[in-house]
């Protein structure tokens, strides 16, 4: 009983620290970035764990608040660009507008923006999950950004 319940633990401190420091290199995590046809733009880092180091931020919204908002096409493919090996193998898309979040099916690097017009602000969530031990992640972040779907 005394073993499942240290092994209990275990699995809940890794879950809790949310990285581990083996696997990543860099003091951060890579950057990210959003390509939409042949233009790319940078995304803002957010929340993260890499390399035993887990730093909190705001939410998108408040971040981004007076950001310039990328143009885009109503229905628009964007991909996602992180140029940094090994690349994150679990991934989260969030879209907030006037307040409401909604998930988003990402897809090959890939989603489709909404065919109404609008503000949209996005959290993308990665990790780098381990292939061997389900719950042990190498390092994880968010990113930030904000589309006008005009």
């Amino acid at each position: 009983m005394k073993n499942r319940l240290n092994a209990l633990l275990v699995i809940i401190l890794f879950i809790l620290m949310g990285c581990s420091k083996d696997g990543t290199t860099g003091e951060k995590p890579p950057k990210s970035k959003i390509k939409i046809g042949k233009e790319s733009y940078e995304t803002s880092l957010g929340t993260y764990c890499w390399k035993g180091t887990c730093v909190d931020a705001i939410g998108s919204v408040e971040r981004l608040k007076g950001k310039v908002p990328v143009k885009v096409k109503p229905n628009e493919e964007i991909r996602f660009v992180i140029d940094y090996e090994p690349k994150p193998n679990d991934f989260h898309l969030t879209q907030t507008n006037e307040g409401k979040e909604k998930e988003v099916t990402v897809r090959d690097n890939r989603f489709v923006v909404p065919t109404e017009e609008g503000i949209y602000y996005y959290d993308y969530g990665v990790w780098w999950m381990d292939e061997k031990e389900e719950h042990l992640s190498h390092g994880d972040a968010s990113y930030a950004f904000v589309l006008e779907v005009k």
